[in-house]
């Protein structure tokens, strides 16, 4: 059971590297996106196809008979990555093995439905993937194994997610056949310890210059895959994919926009924070594509001395 394409090693690992039967795979309903509206399938549903297994997609768990569906495979055991559903109690007792969700963090911190995005924004140097045994709370089952990796400065939302779920699918087909064989300890998980995140908003992603630098740099990588962090200059939205940051203090009022390199053309801008300054290194602006910085600045005349607009405003230059 599955939805993003972090889903997507988990279930090619199940079939392809250690040859399980998938008598079923579950994933949400195909939605219309995009300019065209067209119907498209997640991604899971579309390797699912590829490897030639049976796709089942309900509208609800609770309804279709869904529980009865997914007991007529006899799963020994379901697997669970980003299905983005909690399941019910119907569901949870089927398999004789349990439900293992396979979550991207270290249980118990960052449980809920943004963990990559969590960890970055809290500042952690480490993160990792966990193999849960399912129960009626939320992320809150034993642990069965976990896996660690460093989170670099140079990672955001979409590298850690790679990397991540390419660990999670190594630990889980490290760790199933333990399980069966009850050579692994499900251990509690510390309930004082637990952190929680929540689901992903747009406006997550909007930056508010009066907060300090070292925040909007790790918002900035927090939401790089979506909805990515933005400002607006001239009227217009302006995206801001990749950056840097410094924490010296900022020679004007937040969101002011600054040459680094002197000259008629600059390469390089800060933008002033709370405290220290933003570095941009890539840039998007409303109905173009994103550019570095230096190529965004030769088309965007007006942009170094411009007045970003803050939270609650405009800064004011006296």
């Amino acid at each position: 059971m599955g939805s993003p394409a972090l889903s997507v090693p988990t279930l090619n690992s199940l079939v392809r590297t250690a040859g399980h039967e998938v008598p079923v795979v579950v994933t949400q309903p195909s939605r219309r996106a995009g300019r065209g509206l067209r119907e498209r399938m997640p991604p899971v549903g579309i390797a699912a196809e590829a490897l030639g297994l049976d796709l089942y997609q309900p509208r609800s768990l609770r309804g279709e008979n869904a529980a009865e569906r997914i007991a007529a495979a006899r799963p020994d055991v379901i697997v669970v990555v980003a299905f983005g559903r909690i399941l019910p109690p119907p569901i949870l007792t089927i398999p004789r093995l349990g439900c293992l969700n396979v979550h991207l963090s270290l249980l118990p911190r960052h449980r809920g439905a943004s963990p990559i995005s969590g960890a970055i924004l809290a500042g952690d140097e480490t993160t990792g993937v966990s193999i849960m045994l399912m129960e009626e709370g939320l992320d809150s089952g034993p642990v069965l194994a976990q896996a660690r990796t460093p989170i670099a400065p140079e990672d955001d939302e979409i590298t850690l997610a790679e990397r991540l779920s390419t660990l999670a699918a190594d630990l889980l087909v490290d760790t199933l056949p333990k399980w069966e064989a009850r050579s692994v300890e499900a251990l509690p998980q510390d309930e004082a310890a637990a952190t929680w995140t929540r689901p992903t908003a747009r406006a997550d992603g909007k930056l508010d210059w009066t907060e300090p630098a070292l925040s909007l740099w790790r918002r900035v990588r927090s939401y790089a895959a979506w909805p990515q962090a933005f400002t607006h200059w001239d009227g217009k939205l302006l995206r801001i994919l990749k950056a840097d940051y410094v924490d010296s203090s900022p020679p004007g009022p937040p969101g002011l926009v600054r040459a680094l390199e002197g000259g008629r053309r600059p390469r390089a801008i800060a933008i002033s924070a709370g405290r220290g300054e933003l570095l941009p290194l890539v840039l998007g602006l409303e109905g173009r594509k994103a550019l570095p910085i230096e190529t965004f600045l030769q088309g965007a005349s007006g942009f170094v001395g411009a007045q970003l607009e803050t939270k609650n405003g405009f800064s004011s230059l006296s």
